[in-house]
């Protein structure tokens, strides 16, 4: 097991092969994916399979599983990816299970990663975005120590932008 990092809280790590029907079932809860993009369970289980793949020495990037420090239930997932191609700067996401909304693991997820992140390349723009009306997100980011900057377009979409 992997283990990118870990609070008294939480494990962050990469997933293992057989938690791909796991991973799959945090994207059918609609509360969950109402912030979203739409995508196919086809499209899930390639994004699942890819994020198995040993991250190359040095980086930053990936998806990762959340699992709860005590019993290793699973939390949800959180990632770090290039934001744009053609850019340098990173991009945090994350989804978690509807039970684990509003006990500041989020906040504390972004913090921790962010940190860890910055610690291995100082020099990283970090940024994330999320639909106008996700104020819940966006008072993650912005405890995390993201500064909200003007919004920002993307696929013809209209975001919150976030950068730090």
């Amino acid at each position: 097991m992997n283990i990118l990092l870990q609070t008294t809280r939480f494990i962050i790590r990469q997933f293992k092969p057989e938690e791909e029907e796991m991973y799959l079932s945090l994207f059918d809860d609609e509360r969950v994916t109402r912030y979203l993009p739409v995508r196919s369970r086809e499209e899930h289980i390639k994004i699942f399979r890819d994020s198995l793949a040993e991250p190359a020495p040095g980086s930053i990037t990936g998806r990762w599983g959340m699992f709860a420090a005590g019993d290793n239930d699973f939390i949800g997932m959180c990632l770090l990816r290039i934001f744009e191609e053609g850019r340098d700067d990173i991009e945090l996401g994350y989804s978690l299970h509807h039970n684990y909304w509003g006990k500041g693991i989020a906040s504390e997820m972004a913090g921790a990663l962010l940190t860890r992140a910055l610690s291995i390349r100082p020099e990283t723009v970090f940024v994330a975005v999320t639909e106008l009306e996700n104020i819940a997100s966006q008072r993650v980011l912005e405890k995390a120590g993201m500064k909200r900057m003007p919004n920002y377009i993307r696929n013809g979409e209209e975001l919150a932008y976030f950068k730090m």
